[in-house]
């Protein structure tokens, strides 16, 4: 299921909203206080942290340093870069002489004299992940929370460096992560590490006083996905063939009228019926261990959940919308 939030530190669910649906074995009926503060964040609408990591150009050496050379070379002048061992970087040779401190360029040789030809892809040289919260978040604490999770989860296996970025909205840190440890062992990044990650992330901007939440979108009442990062950025500078091409398509189905149901709704609506259920037994609980109070904020959060659509209809939606502010702009004004 995709709600489920894991607690790191003792291997276990946290909070699977699921469960306190069921019925027989492995039913739970008290929440611990851990379980509490989760859930009165999420009514709550605590600021959600993001973990990304961004999918392409860490296969090669180039890639790696042109990476680099982007993450501290912006418009209003270079940033230095700060590394697993407190060193801050700046200047011509830093993506250079970084590649070659991480032996990256070694990497790169034993990857290529690998006699399996069998491998359809190069494995990364680097992850590339991006870790923000909204706007409004004070940087230097989001810079400050990724240094204390980076030392907790990398410091002595893998090498990294990473920079504040404030050019946008939202205050966010890029961290290249070499991906085969100091001791040889390679980093698959996998949805649960994500979870794992974005749980820790979260944490650390709590100890520093920021308030932070890590959930799932299907515990929320959320179903949109974030875009791929190369259709993002693309959709940010206002020009993206894959977003154009899919309302293109949708657009043709509005003109033939055709409104056949998507599979992936009746998911979608199969999941926001667990979820709901779920909250509904959450709220039951917490009356019964005698805090009403937030078991009304349980029940009016999800009460108040948006209806789940399909990226289909949202984009369906938009098209419509776009449809209709044009009829009204050439509409001519009566007298």
């Amino acid at each position: 299921m995709p709600n489920r939030l894991i607690d790191i530190r003792v291997g276990v669910p946290l909070l699977d909203i699921a469960s306190y649906a069921r019925r027989g074995p492995g039913h739970r009926d008290r929440l611990s206080p851990a379980e509490v503060q989760q859930i009165a964040r999420t009514v709550q609408r605590a600021p959600e942290v993001m973990v990304k990591v961004l999918s392409r150009g860490g296969q090669n050496l180039g890639a790696v340093r042109r990476h680099l050379d982007y993450l501290r070379l912006r418009d209003d002048g270079e940033l230095e870069l700060e590394t697993d061992d407190g060193q801050r970087l700046s200047g011509r040779a830093v993506s250079k002489d970084l590649v070659e401190d991480w032996d990256l360029d070694l990497e790169e040789h034993r990857r290529c004299s690998d006699l399996d030809a069998r491998r359809r892809r190069s494995p990364k040289l680097v992850h590339k992940l991006m870790f923000s919260m909204p706007a409004g978040t004070p940087p230097e604490k989001v810079l400050a929370a990724l240094k204390n999770f980076a030392w907790e989860e990398f410091w002595g296996q893998h090498r990294y460096a990473f920079v504040l970025h404030t050019d946008e909205a939202h205050p966010h840190v890029h961290l290249v992560l070499k991906a085969v440890s100091e001791q040889g062992v390679r980093l698959n990044i996998k949805k649960a590490t994500l979870r794992r990650w974005r749980s820790e992330f979260a944490r650390n901007l709590r100890v520093l006083g920021v308030e932070a939440n890590a959930t799932e979108r299907a515990v929320r009442g959320e179903n949109w996905k974030t875009e791929k990062d190369g259709i993002f950025r693309a959709s940010q500078r206002g020009d993206s063939t894959h977003i154009r091409s899919r309302v293109e398509a949708v657009a043709k189905q509005l003109l033939k009228d055709d409104r056949r149901f998507d599979l992936g709704k009746a998911r979608l609506l199969d999941t926001r019926k667990e979820v709901e259920h779920g909250w509904r037994a959450v709220s039951e609980i917490l009356d019964r261990q005698g805090q009403p109070a937030l078991a009304g904020q349980v029940r009016q959060f999800t009460d108040r959940m948006a209806s789940p659509i399909t990226d289909k209809e949202r984009l369906a939606a938009q098209v419509l919308d776009r449809t209709r502010d044009r009829h009204i702009r050439r509409e001519p004004i009566s007298r």
